[in-house]
């Protein structure tokens, strides 16, 4: 069973806060528990000697926190996109400085 007894670091978020918290060796003990947690009742907080080491989601929840991929555009294509065919962004010859030694 999750315990709440520990106390949040001060750099949790709340929606961390509030998840149900696992010792790391309760975890392991009764993982099966943790992953059906996890599908039915929200994300689930693991902790590593009272630190927040991770969370054990259900998959669709994982596939919401990707970015879409047809939003995706390749760098290369998204600047071609941009259409800069008549922009004149033609630069001065720069010789550089004279240096008196």
């Amino acid at each position: 069973m999750p315990t709440h007894s520990q106390k949040p670091a001060a750099k949790t978020g709340r929606r961390i806060a509030t998840m149900a918290r696992w010792k790391l060796e309760d975890a392991k003990a009764r993982f099966s528990e943790v992953v059906r947690l996890a599908s039915t009742a929200g994300p689930q907080l693991v902790t590593v000697r009272g630190r927040e080491a991770a969370v054990i989601i259900a998959p669709d929840h994982y596939e919401r926190l990707l970015p879409k991929t047809k939003d995706r555009v390749p760098l290369v294509q998204f600047l071609q996109s941009l259409e800069w065919d008549g922009l004149d962004i033609k630069r001065e010859p720069d010789t550089g400085r004279e240096i008196h030694l």
